[in-house]
């Protein structure tokens, strides 16, 4: 029997450092053949990231969807319409026996979309979670019901892939491979933290979705609720709503060092260090309640983009959008005396989904057939 190609879609600079192990892993395998196909946010310009997907994999397609300068809600439905089209001729091209996405993006969706119409198996990575986002919480249940394997991160979003009608056999729980390889990674070092200004805060403030004013104000609070700090501060994602984030970056450029991107050894270096010198990280990214409960370091997240999403107890507070109740939370996050354990795995999460992949035949009689269980 010939190799089993595995198509695993990548389209944005977050996505991709959590999707690395699993790319690996697939790689590692002798029965396995890895096609990395980047899309979305990676090929706009300056398109950093492309770079370090084709230098670290190589790339089988790439799929454009997004225009720089362009961000909105109906620039995201063109952006999408665009994408499943161009799915739909690389799966073509590249007849791949599965098609591999993680999370909720309209990346993912798209190409979950074309792989199902097209009638292609479709594993799903880090399904069943909850988070408000922009439209995450709908596209991410979206794709677990078009998808035909599920890889949930903990038990709880297991049972709720299951609770969608989902076959029980087809929901594996294997971790989050936001876990995987931490452990290799060494704290950022003397000089690179300089570069950084040797922050004591790093923050992550992503859009969700509403009016560019009100999303500069919800970051000029929380700039102002960690004002007494070092911060180092990291663009935000290209979702609508983009262009108030980046205005209120600007107005505080003069105190705070700004990073259009880290790449993600880098990104968990700065992680580690922050974990060691009682450092904090603030924002609403996912990282704050799953990275960083994994590493140790404490975080305050902020708003509502990340409700519903598991998270562990004494890592991470929640504030409110307002400078006062972000300072309250940071002074308060830092010294919690006990703190839990993560539900996030072992850090084998790359290894057991390619040996699920490997093991389980998408060819079978039926294998691409849904049907609800109830």
């Amino acid at each position: 029997m010939r190799t089993r190609r595995v198509m695993v879609v990548t389209g944005t600079r977050a996505e991709f450092g959590l999707l690395r192990p699993v790319m690996y892993a697939v790689n590692d395998r002798p029965e396995l053949e890895l096609r990395v196909v980047a899309a979305g946010s990676h090929l706009v310009q300056p398109a950093v990231t492309f770079r370090e997907v084709k230098a670290e994999f190589g790339i089988a397609d790439s799929i454009p969807m997004q225009t720089a300068g362009k961000i909105g809600r109906h620039e995201d439905v063109e952006s999408l319409g665009k994408g499943i089209a161009r799915f739909g001729r690389s799966l073509a091209l590249n007849e791949p026996d599965w098609v591999v996405v993680l999370g909720d993006r309209i990346e993912a969706f798209a190409a979950a979309c074309a792989a199902s119409i097209g009638g292609y198996a479709l594993a799903h990575i880090h399904g069943g979670d909850r988070a408000e986002g922009v439209a995450d919480e709908a596209m991410r249940h979206a794709i677990t019901k078009l998808a035909h394997l599920h890889f949930p991160a903990t038990e709880t979003s297991a049972e709720r892939i299951k609770r969608m009608g989902e076959d029980p056999e087809r929901v594996q729980v294997v971790g989050s491979p936001a876990a995987d390889g931490l452990t290799h990674i060494e704290r950022a070092g003397p000089a690179f933290l300089s570069e950084l200004g040797n922050p004591e805060c790093l923050v992550m403030m992503h859009p969700i979705g509403r009016d560019d004013g009100v999303e500069q104000a919800a970051m000029n609070a929380v700039l102002e609720g960690v004002a007494d700090k070092r911060t180092l501060v990291m663009h935000p994602n290209l979702d609508p709503g983009r262009r108030g984030i980046v205005r209120a970056i600007e107005e505080h450029a003069d105190r705070v060092v700004v990073r259009e991107h880290l790449p993600r050894d880098q990104f968990v270096g700065v992680l580690k260090h922050l974990a060691a010198s009682n450092g904090v990280v603030v924002g609403n990214s996912s990282a704050g309640l799953i990275e960083c409960a994994i590493i140790g370091c404490p975080s305050v997240d902020v708003g509502n983009r990340q409700s519903g999403r598991e998270r562990c107890d004494g890592w991470t507070l929640h504030a409110d959008e307002n400078s006062a109740a972000i300072r309250d939370a940071v002074s308060r996050v830092l010294v919690i005396p006990e703190r839990g354990d993560h539900p996030y795995g072992d850090g084998k999460t790359g290894v057991r989904i390619a040996e699920i992949l490997a093991s389980t035949d998408p060819h079978a009689p039926g294998f691409v057939r849904k049907q609800c269980t109830y």
